[in-house]
């Protein structure tokens, strides 16, 4: 037992000697070679800190609404019958919508109703704030959406004219003071005074509905002004529906059941639902809550970040490959010695270990270092710590089995060296090794020039939705939008707003003025929308959805809208409306020539129309969206003033002192009011600052799968070059110019990308075709596209082969040709 005992000891301390002389050998080893080091480990780095960064990106976006119990929690939604077909129409729904669905069906356990206060201002004291992201909510959402109090009593939450707030907001608003059983003034177009009854902790950000505060949903019967004391009913849908359903029940079956009913008691909609964590990525309805992301945006980025990573592999084996032939005399003095090819399996193995670890906390590094950059480029808070350590697990776990993978094959290809051969120098590498190397440069330059095109095409869209003529002229018009204070009669503010609107005009740099509900660019919020209309011929289209807005006749020549037959609003009586429709409804009507509609009468909600203009087609939604029917009414209200500024003074101080005169005289005539102002271009190009980051991300992450790329083809050029060291040295001596050499090393090369590049076409066009779907209005995918990107991938292979290629075709024949 004791011998036994003893020859364990030795084989173990053996093992841990072996163990520890590897790892110096590999070391020193990685030391030396400081440029192969270096090159491998920033290789390496920069996919896996690409990789880690874009996958924490999209487990944040795939996180939205994912918490205790989220999984049994549904938004109901409309749909509305176009043709013979229903489509999503409308995210939201009616009043009446989630009591009656609870009563009728018993597999609902709980219903919440929210109502969007997209901006409302706070009034305590001296102190005066507006506060965007809001709702009137019924009690029930603090169970649905699994949110407790941090202070307060939810039962006081039931009774009307109270208040919960988040902490954050409730210190803004009282400091250190006790925020319960406070009161304060809440104004949204009139005065209501609210009690606070409850706090909780900030809504998270992964949330489609973003709120911080909630407005006890009985309010509504006592905000009069604002909500005109209609009991629930079914004719307004503006209200957010949630439902949470029973663990047991059969989603598919109720949602047929919800379908198929018809409380509303109208044939051309029904009801639907929808996941409630299916929202942020599936859902793209107007009437959302937010602009939610996008799933395809989601799946191209995880395929980048795939690629990216798998690029940086495939340059590791490229590179280890090639420089294992410099230690082919060492592996045959291992082999000569009595070394196992386990061993150098092993020894290898462990070397690129090492070196993967090495860049593995580089990438981390890199992480950390990027990660507040692209932050602010996205606009997310992205952490990479214990907190979300769990959801990136995963993620961690296939760089890993990547970096065990990708340390396999150089090793078992060093370990494979015939000992005499290596000893004398005369390593050649199989036919099958050599094939896998080309393979792996072939795709390596197919995702690249995939990756290329998408980046042109991407960039391309976004130019094209940006530069697109909208219809309407933009540039230097502010839209001014106020709170008034104080409880002020509409008749006295309609008269204040005429003086106001006269005042401006005076100004010197004011080219006009308008007011308007919206504009293009403000999005679904101050619009209205239904379906349902009589004809001009006196037939009922129920199943037509169309949308409609107030605004002055000034409105037209602000914005440069092109009228094409009639005027706008040439006469309003309590008896007749006149009204000016867009060209898409004039042709839906049936009229091709716009002068014909003139004058003829349409009815929706329950009154009669004269339409006395055609405006020409201008995008309000942006070019995301087909131009919809659109009808333009009188305004009088003041929800927004429209200002044209002239050319005469643009710059930043020009536009800084226009905007100090807007205010005085703003403040003259309302003195106790808020003011807030846009620009109208930058707010209509604020609909695809998404796809411009998209675009941005595409490119930068495109440049690093082509410089992780041209690594890859200079260690395969690295390799080429010594297997043909003797070759290039004898075709000096006869003879051969240095041109003719770098032909002979580029041609093989640039063959690899032609294919590379004609297999990535049809795969790039049909990826892009794809992505285009989402947009409306979409440019072309022109042939020069392929071409630049053709000719891109050219340019690396070309680079990235020539320094290797130069040198060699320049050096000394005498040094390859005098050692055998």
């Amino acid at each position: 037992m004791g011998f036994e005992s003893n020859l364990n000891k030795i084989d173990n301390l053996t093992k841990e000697t072996m163990f520890k002389n590897n790892f110096k050998i590999a070391l020193r080893y990685l030391m030396k070679n400081k440029l192969y080091s270096i090159l491998n480990i920033m290789g390496l780095a920069l996919g896996i800190a690409a990789f880690v960064i874009i996958s924490l990106y999209v487990s944040y976006e795939r996180s939205y609404d994912h918490f205790d119990g989220s999984s049994q929690v549904y938004r109901i939604f409309m749909d509305y019958k176009i043709g013979d077909t229903f489509s999503p129409g409308d995210a939201q729904t009616y009043n009446l919508s989630g009591p009656t669905f609870k009563k009728e069906f018993p597999e609902i356990i709980e219903q919440v109703r929210l109502f969007r206060l997209d901006k409302v201002t706070f009034v305590h004291g001296e102190k005066v704030m507006e506060q965007h992201n809001g709702a009137l909510a019924d009690a029930t959402y603090f169970d649905i959406f699994n949110t407790s109090l941090i202070a307060g009593n939810l039962t006081d939450f039931e009774k009307p004219n109270t208040i919960i707030l988040t902490q954050s907001l409730a210190d803004k608003i009282f400091g250190d003071q006790q925020a319960i059983g406070k009161r304060i003034s809440v104004y949204d177009g009139s005065e209501a005074t609210l009690e606070v009854v409850g706090l909780v902790n900030d809504i998270a950000d992964n949330t489609h509905f973003k709120t911080t505060y909630f407005i006890s949903f009985s309010t509504m019967n006592t905000w009069a002004s604002k909500f005109g004391n209609e009991e629930p009913n079914w004719r307004a849908n503006n209200f957010f529906t949630y439902i949470k359903l029973d663990p047991n029940v059969d989603v598919a079956a109720l949602r047929e059941k919800i379908k198929n009913t018809d409380f509303e008691d109208d044939p051309d909609e029904r009801h639907n639902i929808e996941a409630l964590t299916d929202i942020h990525l599936y859902s793209n309805k107007p009437y959302e809550a937010e602009a939610n992301g996008s799933i395809s945006r989601i799946r191209f980025l995880s395929a980048i970040a795939f690629i990216i990573l798998v690029l940086s592999w495939l340059n590791y084996v490229n590179l280890a490959t090639a420089k294992s032939l410099e230690r082919s005399r060492e592996v045959g003095i291992r082999k000569v010695a009595g070394a196992h090819r386990y061993q150098l399996i092993f020894q290898s193995f462990g070397e690129s270990l090492l070196l993967n670890v090495f860049a593995i906390l580089v990438g981390l590094g890199m992480v950390f270092l990027l990660l507040p950059l692209f932050n602010q480029f996205v606009g997310k808070e992205l952490i990479l710590g214990l907190s979300n350590f769990s959801t990136i697990i995963p993620f961690l776990l296939f760089i890993l089995a990547g970096t065990l993978l990708s340390g396999i094959y150089p090793a078992v290809v060093i370990s494979g060296f015939s000992p005499l051969r290596a000893l004398k120098g005369k390593i050649r590498v199989a036919k099958g090794g050599i094939g896998i190397r080309k393979v792996l440069i072939t795709v390596q330059f197919m995702a690249t020039a995939i990756l290329i095109i998408g980046t042109l095409v991407v960039s391309k869209q976004i130019d094209y939705l940006r530069e697109q003529p909208i219809g309407a002229e933009l540039s230097n018009v502010v839209a001014l939008k106020s709170e008034l204070l104080g409880n002020v009669r509409d008749s006295l503010i309609i008269q204040k707003a005429d003086v106001l609107q006269a005042e401006l005009l005076q100004l010197p740099f004011v080219k006009n003025v308008s007011r308007t509900r919206t504009y293009p660019g403000d999005g679904y919020d101050n619009l209205s929308s239904t379906v349902g209309i009589i004809y001009p011929d006196g037939i009922e289209r129920p199943q037509q959805l169309f949308y409609i807005y107030g605004a002055q006749p000034e409105y037209f020549d602000l914005l440069d809208i092109k009228i094409l037959a009639g005027k706008p609003f040439f006469k309003n009586t309590e008896e007749r409306e006149d009204i000016v429709i867009n060209e898409t409804f004039a042709r839906i009507m049936g009229y091709q020539n716009a002068q014909e509609i003139i004058g003829k009468s349409v009815k929706f909600w329950g009154s009669t129309s004269t339409i006395s203009g055609v405006m020409e087609d201008y995008h309000h939604f942006g070019l995301k969206e087909q131009i919809a029917p659109l009808i333009i009414s009188s305004y009088k209200g003041m929800k927004t003033i429209l200002v044209k500024f002239d050319d005469t003074n643009t710059s930043i101080t020009g536009m800084e002192q226009h905007l100090d005169e807007l205010s005085s005289k703003w403040k003259e005539i309302f003195p106790n009011s808020t003011l807030k102002y846009t620009f109208l271009d930058q707010k209509f190009e604020a609909q695809y600052r998404e796809d411009k980051q998209f675009g941005q991300a595409f490119q930068l992450f495109t440049g690093l799968a082509i410089f992780i790329a041209g690594l890859g083809l200079f260690g395969l050029t690295s390799y080429t070059i010594l297997q043909r060291k003797k070759e290039i040295g004898i075709r000096k001596v006869s003879g051969a110019s240095v041109l003719q050499i770098l032909t002979l090393l580029n041609k093989d090369f640039l063959k690899l990308v032609i294919i590379a590049f004609l297999v990535a076409v049809p795969i790039s066009w049909y990826i892009m075709t794809q992505w285009l779907q989402e947009f409306a209005y979409k440019t072309t995918l022109s042939w020069w596209v392929f071409a630049i990107a053709g000719l891109a991938a050219l340019s690396i292979a070309l680079l990235s082969v020539s320094f290797q290629a130069i040198k060699a075709a320049m050096a000394n024949p005498i040094n390859s040709l005098k050692t055998e």
